[in-house]
């Protein structure tokens, strides 16, 4: 299978970065995906999308105020020009040398590295490794919708893990979920009710978790 690129670095730090892509990319791409955006050989980053951004420009200014617009023309619109789209993603990891870690990236990429979705066997090994450290980073991000985020990243890893053969995963996340909540409570139902609103969440014991 070949595996496209969904998109391209415009900027980023060690914390996060933006993509651009096409419109006619936005297929791919959706909020709570993991990602993965290699830099060397043997060292790429990892991050979750957390938000889309879709800018209008001076023709769709004009377009949304007139009547009775031609669908041939949004279409055209939407593939054959370039309408800004944006990819807000949150770092949450690297891999070097073949070793997953729950950190920072040492160095963030550069502008016009390509972006990749990650396929379930990448999403399984990167939250499969350690003890969810990557979670500090989703629960201390700024302007970022944490429960939603959260809910999202499950319901993908819980799905990638029920696939290759370990449902418990999703319920040893939401434990560790609440111990590291604890002491915040409001995050905590925040958390908690996001994911009571999740659907696909899997466990051993019964087929789903529901919290």
């Amino acid at each position: 299978m070949t595996i496209y690129a969904i998109g391209r670095l415009l900027r980023a730090s060690t914390t996060g970065c933006v993509v651009g892509c096409r419109v006619s990319q936005l297929d791919a791409p959706s909020f709570g995906c993991l990602v993965r955006i290699p830099i060397e050989d043997n060292y790429q980053v990892f991050g979750l999308i957390h938000d889309i951004h879709i800018d209008d420009d001076g023709l769709v200014r004009q377009l949304v105020t007139a009547d009775g617009i031609d669908d041939a023309i949004i279409q055209d619109n939407r593939l054959n020009r370039n309408v800004p789209v944006e990819i807000g993603v949150l770092m949450v990891g690297y891999q070097l040398d073949g070793e997953v870690y729950h950190l920072l990236p040492p160095r963030p990429p550069l502008s016009l590295d390509a972006i990749f979705l990650c396929e379930d066997e990448e999403l399984a090994r990167f939250t499969g490794a350690g003890r969810f450290g990557y979670f500090r980073h989703i629960l201390r991000a700024k302007d970022v919708p944490v429960g939603e985020l959260l809910a999202a990243h499950l319901q993908n890893g819980s799905s990638a893990h029920h696939t290759l053969g370990r449902p418990e995963w999703v319920s040893e996340a939401t434990r560790e979920l609440i111990t590291l909540l604890r002491d915040d409570y409001p995050t905590l139902m925040t958390v908690l009710g996001a994911l009571g609103d999740a659907r696909g969440l899997y466990e051993p014991a019964n087929g789903k978790v529901r919290v």
